[in-house]
């Protein structure tokens, strides 16, 4: 029977939120849209779902914001406005996981052809916030 250790499982989130995000600036850099809009995603993602394992088994989902708000409660209380802006930037960059993998079918447009440069500034600027999120909360429980 699997038994999930904690201290592991966050340590590999942070770890995930923050090569996606280096990932996410590389490309960037590069000026690949698409790909700095996709790896932001996942290092939001990963961001919240490190918070979310401190308390139970994050889902395989990549919207992990409805499972870091059903914790926010059992988290100090000074901890719990950082929680939700995570919360929030997880949410809103979800909806990207799909569109930069697959695009927007029903319009026939592929991931390549739905972004621009502003989209991708926007996406990284969350996903920095979001890491740095995780950071402060994880440091705010150890404390």
């Amino acid at each position: 029977m699997f038994k999930m250790n904690p201290k592991s499982e966050v340590d590999y989130r942070m770890k995930l939120a923050q090569q996606y995000l280096e990932e996410s600036e590389n490309a960037y850099r590069r000026g690949d849209i698409r790909s700095t809009v996709a790896s932001s995603q996942l290092a939001a993602e990963n961001a919240a779902k490190a918070i979310v394992a401190v308390y139970r088994i994050p889902s395989w989902s990549h919207d992990p914001s409805h499972e870091l708000r059903d914790i926010i409660e059992q988290m100090p209380q000074n901890l719990r406005p950082l929680a939700e802006e995570l919360a929030r930037i997880a949410g809103l960059l979800a909806p990207e996981h799909g569109r930069a993998t697959y695009g927007e079918p029903t319009r026939g447009l592929t991931p390549w052809e739905i972004y621009e440069r502003k989209d991708a500034e926007t996406a990284l600027q969350h996903a920095r916030r979001a890491v740095e999120l995780a950071g402060l909360i994880l440091k705010g429980l150890i404390d």
